[in-house]
């Protein structure tokens, strides 16, 4: 028998659900667009252990709680309520990846750099394209704000913070996110 690892939860958000997992750690895992069995499939592989509903009476109530202050702390974000977020996130990511993320997550509201700005910003000048591999992996979509993250000429670039069903989609979300925070970009 597998050990529970991690607990989910979904919220509703203008472009359908998403779900939104956590540890004893804090959250791991935001899905942007993805099917329910499509996200647990892939976050008990990526977690080693089996993810349960966050109604399961097994869910301890601490992940509950974390569960319920993200979900809260996103609708609110969505809402125009809030500019930041204040939950743990349990960050299990390569060494490159967490570099890339922790300088994302310095951006403020409303703020946008490019993926060499970014580069630069961490102190890897010429390591753009790597900087964008690592936000297409960013596990914590929208509370580590890889939508602030542009290209250089002030396009939305990319969007991979999740497994869309086709490009437009992703930039879609992208676009609506920035918006929220005040920030347009041209297509």
């Amino acid at each position: 028998m597998k050990t529970t690892v991690a607990a989910f939860t979904t919220c509703p958000v203008p472009w359908g659900v998403l779900h939104v997992a956590a540890t004893a750690a804090g959250i791991v895992a935001v899905g942007l667009d993805e099917e329910t069995p499509t996200f647990v499939d892939g976050l008990a592989r990526r977690l080693h252990g089996t993810v349960l509903p966050a109604e399961d009476g097994d869910v301890p109530a601490g992940w509950r709680a974390t569960l319920d202050a993200a979900t809260r702390q996103i609708g609110e974000f969505l809402r125009g309520e809030r500019r930041g977020f204040d939950v743990p996130i349990d960050l299990r990511v390569s060494d490159w990846d967490r570099l890339v993320l922790t300088g994302a997550a310095r951006l403020g509201y409303g703020e946008t750099a490019s993926y060499g700005d970014l580069a630069r910003f961490i102190g890897r000048p010429g390591a753009a394209q790597a900087v964008g591999g690592a936000m297409g992996r960013n596990p914590v979509a929208i509370l580590i704000p890889c939508h602030r993250v542009i290209g250089a000429n002030r396009t939305l670039g990319g969007y991979g913070g999740s497994t869309f069903a086709d490009r437009q989609a992703g930039l879609a979300i992208k676009r609506t996110l920035l918006a929220i925070e005040g920030t347009t970009v041209r297509d």
